[in-house]
């Protein structure tokens, strides 16, 4: 039966991607170095309006909003370069998943996300030749209320590589569909509510939305087969619980010492030089902030854009509503200091929520008022206008560029009277070990100093002063029991 989706044939195969967007990468707390993938059947096409049955006897039927590629060529064996124009138009998908059946199934992903009408597409197609491939954005309601919202601005892996990637062994045909990933956002639906997906160009053309309705299927598992399995870790990974943090308690402790300066040093040795969040200040001196990030992209003002999402409960609101205890927002306002970006209320209503602080390089509107607040603040100036004047708030944990330093959510946050550094999570323990060595080295150097010694062959120590600290580091260390 041929899909009823206009300008699109019924694909040969369905290729998905298992991970491609940084704010997915940030909830799942792990970062993969290449691109993987699952089949998914033919069968498990639908179209918008449809309904999908979530099986009797489960309960974790998970929605992923994502951009479908269309491949509207034979593709073998092609160059990154050439990947993209094999594509001839992407439409919006949302790959459906049962957590319940992934017990025996979590490799293939046959199973739990192979159910008929799992993979629905459309409604519209939009032609590949319109648009920029890092320009398009998925969204995706549910019941109206928006819950997934990303580009395709900062891809791990961008369009054109997975065309030549799954070039190099399979043959890629006409109407083959490529499904790319979902961003942040994706959780469990239940029957009785609508899930949608569009897939645009802001401003510009758009695949339409990709209407699906959530129904209770009737029919049980028979006693053959894995039948449904969940656990606590399952419903976490099907409601988007986020991941153990990697901040941990000890790490924190180790951490809370530690001067930014030092951070820095440390992570300009691994190869990190553009960590530090450039002019930014504490609003008050003596400022010590710690705490995983958070996002918040603002753009820059345009009448249209700000009519549609500068009112409201925007995308600022909705950051500053979403905090949670010992987070730290860090906003994107292109280092643009002439309108605010957060002011007293919203400061307030992070404080409530007991988020770590704030940071943000732009400026902080009813500033006296912030730093009265207590809540750790950091800024690149203050000024009186209120946001519209300069920005449209974009959206939320997405990757940005806060003062020069790209920010995933979920990296750690760091702030004193020096500024403010950026720590990715997986070098976060090796960092912060590092630099309390470091710290204590340094410490040591300084006595030396404040003894008479010449920093010549001392600051940094020479092989000689080295075998001296590590002695008396040696000679401070508690006796092993």
């Amino acid at each position: 039966m041929p899909l009823r989706v206009d300008g699109l044939p019924r694909p040969g195969k369905i290729l998905a991607v298992h991970l491609n967007y940084p704010s997915r990468v940030a909830q799942r707390g792990r970062r993969p170095a290449h691109p993987s993938y699952f089949l998914k059947p033919t069968t498990s096409l639908a179209a918008s309006g449809d309904v999908i049955e979530r099986p009797a006897g489960t309960e974790l039927l998970a929605y992923e909003g994502e951009i479908a590629l269309v491949i509207g060529r034979s593709a073998r064996r092609v160059t990154p370069e050439q990947g993209w124009a094999a594509v001839s138009g992407v439409t919006a998908a949302n790959d459906w998943g049962v957590y319940d059946l992934r017990t025996v199934d979590a490799g293939s992903n046959l199973r739990n996300k192979g159910g008929d009408g799992f993979t629905p597409l459309g409604p519209g197609v939009i032609p590949a030749q319109d648009i920029d491939p890092a320009a398009l954005r998925v969204r995706t309601w549910v019941d109206g209320q928006l819950v997934q919202n990303d580009t395709t601005a900062e891809l791990l892996f961008p369009f054109g590589l997975l065309v030549a990637d799954l070039s190099q062994l399979i043959t890629l045909e006409p109407g083959d569909v490529i499904l790319t990933g979902t961003p942040a956002g994706s959780s469990v639906a239940v029957p009785g509510e609508t899930v949608e997906v569009e897939v645009d160009v802001p401003g510009g053309p758009s695949s339409g939305r990709l209407v699906t309705h959530v129904v209770e299927g009737t029919v049980p598992f028979a006693g053959y087969g894995a039948g449904p399995s969940v656990d606590d870790r399952q419903r976490a990974q099907a409601w988007g619980t986020p991941p153990e943090p990697m901040l941990t308690e000890e790490l924190r402790t180790l951490l809370g010492g530690v001067a930014v300066a030092t951070l820095s040093s440390q992570l300009r040795g691994r190869g990190y030089p553009h960590a530090s969040i450039d002019g930014v200040h504490p609003l008050v001196p003596g400022t010590r902030m710690i705490g995983p990030a958070r996002t918040l992209r603002f753009i820059a003002h345009r009448p249209d854009l700000f009519q549609e999402s500068g009112g409201g409960y925007n995308a600022q609101k909705r950051a500053f509503d979403s905090l949670k205890p010992g987070e730290v927002l860090v906003i994107e306002a292109r280092g643009e200091a002439t309108a605010g970006t957060v002011g007293d209320i919203l400061a307030l209503r992070a404080q409530t929520l007991a988020a770590a602080g704030i940071v943000t390089d732009g400026a902080v509107r009813d500033s006296a008022a912030v730093a009265g607040i207590g809540l750790p603040t950091f800024a690149a100036g203050s000024h009186p206008s209120v946001l519209g004047r300069r920005h449209v708030p974009w959206e939320i944990d997405v990757a940005v560029t806060c003062g020069g330093a790209a920010v995933v959510p979920g990296d750690v946050v760091i702030g004193d009277d020096d500024g403010v550094v950026v720590v990715p999570g997986h070098l976060l323990d090796e960092v912060a070990r590092a630099a309390v060595e470091q710290e204590a080295q340094d410490a040591w150097v300084a006595a030396r100093i404040a003894e008479g010694h010449p920093v010549e062959g001392l600051f940094p120590p020479n092989a000689a002063w080295l075998e001296q600290y590590r002695a008396s580091r040696t000679q401070d260390s508690p006796p092993r029991s």
